[in-house]
């Protein structure tokens, strides 16, 4: 069964990896560093195992457009939102046994180094990914 994984983060917490931002949420060189090892090590230890079918990280909240109706008009407003509004950060497709065996998976992201005041906040969704209508149906 396929899942996804999502991960979260503002535009603060973009700012922060970029060395911008509020002291607490800044990231160092090595911060940085040692988040992008981490994610290497476990994107590959994903695909060894044969359960990662894609990843991909997004880019910061101010390079986003949002798309909605207004009248039944298409209406595009550009990024950045609210400092604090978490997006969508990034992603992972797997392919897994079972919910619990995904759930495991998402759990070792809360090892990703990083700074305290990001570490506090950060978590992950897991989703089951239908693949058909008649799955929503049952």
């Amino acid at each position: 069964m396929k899942f996804m994984i999502l991960t979260y983060g503002s535009q603060a917490d973009y700012d922060g990896m970029a060395g911008k931002g509020s002291e607490a949420a800044a990231w160092s060189a090595e911060d940085f560093a040692a988040m992008g090892a981490f994610m290497e090590s476990f994107n590959r230890e994903l695909d060894a195992s044969g359960e990662l079918v894609e990843t991909r990280g997004l880019d910061a909240p101010v390079h986003t457009r949002r798309v909605a109706l207004e009248r039944g008009l298409p209406v595009v407003t550009d990024g950045p939102y609210a400092e604090t509004q978490e997006v969508l950060a990034g992603y992972w497709i797997i392919e897994a046994e079972s919910f619990d065996r995904a759930t495991e998976i998402a759990a070792r992201l809360a090892k990703v180094p990083g700074p305290a005041a990001v570490q506090e906040r950060a978590y992950a969704d897991v989703r089951p990914i239908v693949e058909s209508q008649a799955e929503l149906e049952g």
